[in-house]
């Protein structure tokens, strides 16, 4: 089965996780990516957070499925020689270096046209044009600067990063579309272009729903937050809301059985006003269906920590599993808080392939993220990450047409 990104060559000039996303999505839809890195050091990821010794990083494993790695001295002539053939033979170009980095190299966006007008020249940054544009950015940092942080956590309590790498990875998602488009794009003017994905720009625009609430609160409180249920005045700015549902909806993580010794007994219950009659059966209180306190969705704002209180109490008595089974049928919306643990070991996500287990040389089996995005014609199969120049040799002589001389020549002047 063909794949939908056959033929198209990716230049991968990243490191680290924004960047890496983005080009394993690509190279999961059929890119052939050839990860550019350093002789002798790679990736930075390769050496950090090692829980084997002697072996690349889970960190650089699960980042790096499907590429090939090109060891490259850009810095003596020969590995310059080697760099410009690359850039006339791929269609893209992605990287996620410091400010100025390329053109300091003699690869700037100018440089890049020159060699190749149908190159697209994909860049992750920190920030967008303006003050902040030669700053460098990290997942925390980027969660701080475009609102995730301001509008996460409970009210009383200090802003918090989220554990979604909404900074780095999310950027990588925003990037790959991007890429698409451009190629697209590239199909109807025969040009190249420059694609930017600002990390503070990609967390803002996954928080957009705190935007939403910001212009909000111009006419008047937010009224299903917990905060205006207990009465407390909104500031200026929309506020941190604890496990408040976004949508609208009265939502709360309530305890489960087993909640005093397990951390994970929880779930996530909304107050969907459409069911709100099963719920109170649900619960054993079918007199709040009848309540003028308790029977519209106004008049139960004031009365959520009550609501929630009672819901809680009929909670504890199951499982976070047994909850589901019995709202479920009910299209009563909850669903249980899964730790890692319990969705490394959930067989329905093996079988669609949205966690995977790879055999690597280095490390035995280990298991890793597989492709989120699932197309009816094309079976995505996800192989192991790359050793540090394991195709060094297969790309310059394959891709590039080098010699068997040539390429003693470049590992003899250190290019490779």
């Amino acid at each position: 089965m063909s794949k939908p990104l056959d033929g198209i060559r990716i230049l991968d000039f990243t490191h680290v996780q924004s960047g890496p996303t983005c080009t394993q999505l690509l190279a999961w839809m059929g890119a052939d990516v050839i990860k550019v890195e350093r002789p002798g050091v790679g990736d930075a990821t390769r050496k950090q957070l090692v829980d084997v010794e002697g072996a690349d990083s889970l960190y650089f494993t699960m980042l790096n499925h499907n590429k090939r790695s090109l060891t490259l001295n850009s810095k003596t002539p020969e590995g310059k020689e080697v760099l410009t053939k690359l850039v006339k033979e791929c269609d893209v170009l992605v990287e996620n270096f410091a400010p100025g980095a390329l053109d300091r190299m003699g690869f700037g966006w100018e440089a890049i046209q020159d060699l190749n007008p149908r190159m697209i020249m994909a860049s992750v940054k920190g920030f967008g044009p303006g003050p902040y544009e030669e700053c460098k950015v990290y997942e925390n940092v980027a969660q701080c600067a475009g609102g995730s942080a301001s509008t996460t956590g409970f009210r009383d309590g200090v802003p918090v990063v989220t554990g979604a790498q909404i900074g780095d990875s999310g950027t990588g998602l925003h990037l790959a579309f991007g890429i698409l488009a451009a190629l697209l794009q590239r199909e109807k003017t025969g040009r190249g272009q420059r694609v930017l994905a600002a990390m503070q720009d990609g967390v803002l625009n996954l928080c957009r729903v705190k935007l939403r609430d910001q212009q909000r609160l111009k006419a008047g409180p937010l009224k299903e937050y917990s905060q205006f249920g207990e009465g407390i005045p909104f500031g200026e700015a929309t506020p941190r809301a604890g496990n408040d549902s976004g949508g609208g909806q009265p939502g709360r993580i309530l305890k489960c059985k087993g909640w005093e010794t397990d951390p994970d007994a929880y779930t996530y219950f909304i107050t969907q006003a459409a069911v709100w009659e099963k719920i109170c059966d649900v619960i054993g209180k079918p007199e709040w269906k009848e309540d003028p306190d308790y029977a519209t969705p106004p008049a139960r704002l004031p009365h959520l920590n009550e609501i929630f209180g009672a819901i809680e109490d009929w909670t504890m008595t199951k499982t976070k599993y047994e909850v589901m089974e019995i709202c479920n049928p009910l299209d009563i919306p909850v669903g249980p808080i899964l730790s890692m643990k319990e969705l490394a070991e959930e067989p329905s996500l093996r079988e669609t392939g949205t966690i995977v287990e790879c055999d690597h040389p280095e490390r035995g089996p280990y298991l890793s993220v597989g492709c989120p995005v699932k197309l009816s014609d094309n079976d995505v199969t996800v192989t192991r990450s790359p050793l540090l120049g394991e195709h060094t040799d297969e790309v310059l002589s394959e891709v590039l047409g080098y010699s068997a001389e040539d390429i003693a020549r470049f590992k003899q002047a250190g290019a490779v």
